[in-house]
């Protein structure tokens, strides 16, 4: 059991795709370094900013369907509250970003 009281995390079955995701992401941070270092014009930059933006997001998407069809579905009694309410709080983060 973890912290939050699951036997394991609901992306566990694709943690390797979102360990692949992750690291393309952070070489898109590095690209963005080397385009504000080579004085790259600003669109270009903001482009990229997008791009890798959308990509956090399919990440952060990901992560909730997981969380929602595993960690709140095995939850039982008051933990599937909690469960529900730390989704809710994820999807308000996720629509302030």
């Amino acid at each position: 059991m973890d912290e939050h009281g699951s036997a394991h995390h609901g992306y566990i079955s694709d943690k390797d795709a979102y360990l692949a995701r992750l690291k393309r992401i952070e070489g898109q941070a590095r690209g963005l370094q080397k385009m504000v270092e080579d004085e790259k014009y600003c669109i270009d930059i903001l482009t990229q900013v997008s791009a890798m933006t959308k990509a956090l997001q399919s990440v952060a998407l990901g992560l909730l369907d997981d969380h929602m069809s595993h960690c709140v579905v095995d939850a039982v009694g008051d933990q599937r509250e909690g469960k529900l309410r730390e989704a809710s709080e994820a999807i308000a983060r996720l629509v302030r970003s």
